[in-house]
């Protein structure tokens, strides 16, 4: 930055901080004891000088300003995800306990298909008949069909229109934790297996 250097006497100084130039540090005519030649000398500045100064606050305050509103934003973004997926596992808790305690006459196993009804009267339970096999009774199945739910090895249930996609992610993860997989990723198997490392 080109500068026109001007003097500047203690009186123009004093003035210019009480007008409101909080921002320029104070002069030290004796820094770490030793007494400048020519302290006046030190304080040369030009006139810009404060308009520049001022400019830069304030590009540094929108500065500071934008990037605490993109962060805040992305927090913003962070927790509407969390609160949908907050209300998803309520709503798959919700539904698990609502199968667990429906009505049956037999011993749920996990693996198997089992297909919810409802009564007139409201209650609501489980059967191992599909509406498929009451398709031989001229009547149809007895009481309202509400859903089929695969009962999972973790107890959770799955609707019917779900089970594919959820077999899909158990095979995944069934690989993911493959004996055979985690075997290899042991690191003495790893240094066993690449000759050119030496310890």
């Amino acid at each position: 930055m080109k500068r026109r250097i001007v003097n500047m006497d203690p009186e123009e100084f004093s003035k210019l901080k009480c007008v409101g130039a909080e921002s320029i540090v104070e002069r030290n005519v004796s820094p770490q004891g030793t007494e400048l030649v020519n302290p006046f000398a030190v304080a040369k500045h030009d006139s810009v000088d404060l308009v520049e100064l001022a400019q830069g606050l304030q590009k540094a305050d929108d500065m500071v300003k934008a990037t605490a509103t993109s962060q805040l934003q992305m927090i913003a973004n962070q927790m509407r995800f969390l609160q949908e997926q907050a209300r998803k596992v309520l709503l798959e808790a919700k539904l698990n306990a609502d199968l667990h305690h429906a009505a049956c006459n037999f011993r749920k196993l996990p693996g198997h298909i089992y297909y919810l009804y409802e009564r007139p009267s409201g209650q609501q339970y489980l059967s191992m008949l599909s509406p498929e096999d009451w398709k031989c009774s001229s009547a149809g199945p007895p009481h309202q069909f509400i859903g089929a739910y695969l009962l999972e090895r973790d107890l959770s249930w799955t609707p019917e229109e779900l089970i594919h996609s959820r077999k899909a992610q158990v095979a995944v993860q069934d690989k993911l934790f493959d004996i055979d997989v985690l075997k290899a990723l042991q690191p003495s198997k790893l240094l066993q297996r690449s000759p050119d490392v030496h310890m």
